[in-house]
């Protein structure tokens, strides 16, 4: 290629050849580059193709490139590295075929047309190549990317589905890829691969730089995994290859770590998975799955209306009902009250027609449901009939029941203060059945005092059911921060850190957005007991646990023990004072009154009466 630039060392130069001012022979030029390159063995040629790399980063979009060939010289450059090991150990050539299946995927992730003319170009055997780990874990990270990509859409997906092992090979990276990047990378500094620390930092390393980007590209390798095989997962042919008892008990642990917060993760291929009635069946057989889709339809994270969708899929299939109403009613239950989440609006409602709709159909018989769970659901049913009668009712029997309901409230108030934990939760269950439905705030509060009441009666599962309860009348939904707080605790009862881990920071986040007067006072918004939890969740939610307690890398006996001192909610009572907002709109009008303002000089500290419950 004749040289464009007489000061430009290297003949052919790709950007001296970018450079060009006339069109065509730019074209032409850039034609001629993406046709050479591959067959080239000239020092510097990572230059040109990380040059390739921003530019398909920051104008994915572009066709100029792809009318040129940059498919097929990339795809060739991937056979040279996989085929010539002293080329590619040759200068920095290590670095070109993570550029190359990185451009790749690039400029297939918005554009259908971009995605046929790569599968023309041939790419997908050489980025199945990868995909197999013929050279590490780096590579095979941009590989799952691009073909996750190109399954993405219909004209392109038979291609990838063509090539059978790609499914196997994905499930088995999403099972594995984070003890291959613990054991493999991060588990001993002194020997990663140095292009490896180069690609994760931009050059820009450090040891700790270098293991939290690890982290981040763990968690990425994972989840895109999980999205290559999610697009396998809407074609029932191939469920039978996803349900794989194994990978399915693994699947709600796939939550891909902080870095990810807006990835689907395991639990969006789960719905994807039991939106099919061929996917529900193997679903519905690993109760551990089942377990973890209530414990994340009860969570406060993005991923909430996944799991609820799951478990209501499996209630109304005739052929799962069965096998999960005794786990899953408990947790929809719950959640009854919601209003709308997300998109999803009017969710209670929804969830009491399938509720109701189990007991019509499965009321007798061998798979009939069973008295205590009826009894629930038909609870939840009258509920829902109080309150279509008290919007008629009269106001001056609205305030008789407000009236009772406060005072039976005060009654369980005391008795907790003078430690009679379970008398005082009696007396919150008496008060909700005085308490009007409509009075949502108020119920907040003897939903949210009854689950600390079981908290110091170490009955996790009520807490946990009575505080998701509360979070789900408040408003907005999942914000009331005693509620969060207590949930918190209960899940690291359990010892569901994942759980206990979100709920906690949710609650430090409503702590620092607190406009509470004594709150407003402090330096420090966040309580102590909080940030010790958080910190004590982090270490046993990371990534890298179950890697790193595999291979040596971490003491199981290190992180057990009180991290924050169980039970200290050094909180005031919760009181419920200020007016409260019917469904149809209007204001309670009982709270103009001032009859529930009573309640606040209440102030009992809890810290010492809950440290000493606990440590019984």
């Amino acid at each position: 290629m004749e040289k464009l630039i007489p000061d430009c060392p290297y003949p052919g130069c790709f950007f001296c050849v970018m450079k060009e001012g006339n069109p065509n022979k730019r074209r032409t030029s850039i034609m001629k580059f993406f046709r050479e390159l591959p067959s080239q063995d000239d020092d510097g040629q990572v230059l040109p193709i990380s040059g390739l790399w921003n530019t398909a980063m920051a104008h994915p979009n572009d066709p100029e490139f792809i009318e040129l060939g940059i498919f097929e010289c990339m795809a060739a450059l991937i056979w040279k590295g996989l085929k010539n090991r002293r080329w590619l150990s040759h200068d920095q050539n290590i670095y070109i075929p993570y550029y190359a299946a990185h451009i790749i995927g690039s400029y297939t992730m918005n554009m259908e047309d971009f995605a046929e003319t790569a599968v023309n170009a041939g790419v997908i055997p050489p980025l199945v190549e990868l995909l197999r780990g013929r050279l590490t874990w780096v590579e095979q990270r941009v590989a799952v990317r691009a073909l996750g990509h190109l399954a993405t859409y219909a004209s392109t997906f038979p291609a990838v589905a063509s090539h059978g092992e790609i499914l196997e090979l994905c499930i088995q990276l999403a099972m594995s890829s984070l003890e291959i990047v613990y054991s493999h990378f991060y588990q001993y500094a002194d020997r990663r691969l140095s292009y490896h620390c180069d690609l994760l930092t931009r050059g820009m390393g450090g040891v700790e730089m270098e293991s939290r980007k690890a982290e981040e590209w763990a968690s990425q390798l994972q989840c895109w995994s999980l999205q290559l095989i999610n697009c396998f997962a809407f074609k029932p042919e191939f469920l039978s290859t996803i349900c794989n008892p194994e990978f399915l008990v693994k699947l709600p642990g796939m939550w891909g770590g902080l870095v990810n917060e807006n990835s689907p993760a395991g639990i969006g291929l789960l719905r994807t998975i039991c939106h099919h009635k061929f996917g529900r069946g193997p679903v519905s057989s690993c109760p551990g799955v089942i377990e973890a889709l209530c414990n994340i339809a009860r969570s406060s994270d993005d991923w909430q209306y996944m799991a609820i969708d799951c478990l209501l899929w499996l209630l109304q299939d005739p052929n799962t009902f069965h096998k999960v109403i005794e786990k899953a009613a408990p947790a929809v239950l719950d959640l009854a009250e919601i209003s709308t989440l997300g998109d999803h609006k009017k969710l209670g409602d929804s969830i009491l027609n399938v509720l109701q709709e189990c007991i019509q159909s499965h009321g007798t018989g061998r798979n009939s449901v069973g008295n205590q769970i009826k009894e629930d659901i038909e609870e939840i049913l009258h509920s829902r009939e109080r309150f279509k009668w008290e919007r008629s009712m009269p106001k001056e029997d609205l305030h008789i029941k407000q009236a009772a309901a406060l005072v039976v409230k005060l009654e369980g108030n005391s008795l907790f203060s003078s430690g009679n934990i379970s008398g005082a939760a009696s007396k919150y269950s008496e008060a909700l059945a005085l308490c009007p439905v409509r009075s949502k705030k108020e119920r907040v509060v003897l939903y949210s005092n009854r689950a600390q009441c079981y908290l110091l009666l170490q009955q996790p599962l009520g807490a946990i059911s009575d505080a998701t309860r509360a979070l789900c009348l408040h408003s907005p939904v999942n914000r009331h921060a005693k509620s969060l707080w207590r949930r918190a605790q209960a899940y690291d009862m359990l010892g569901l850190a994942k759980e206990s881990l979100l709920d906690a920071i949710l609650f430090i986040n409503e702590c620092s957005q607190s406009t509470d007067p004594d709150l407003s006072s402090r330096q420090n918004k966040v309580p102590d007991y909080a940030e010790r939890l958080v910190k004590k969740q982090m270490r046993a939610a990371w990534l890298f646990r179950e890697a790193a307690i595999k291979h040596g890398g971490i003491d199981c006996e290190a992180d057990v023990g009180d991290a924050y001192g169980q039970g200290t909610d050094d909180s005031e009572w919760e009181t419920a004072s200020e007016s409260d907002v019917g469904n149809d709109g209007r204001k309670e009008t009982s709270n103009n009154d001032g009859e529930w303002k009573n309640d606040e000089g209440i102030s009992d500290k809890i810290d010492k009466l809950s440290s000493r419950e606990m440590k019984r």
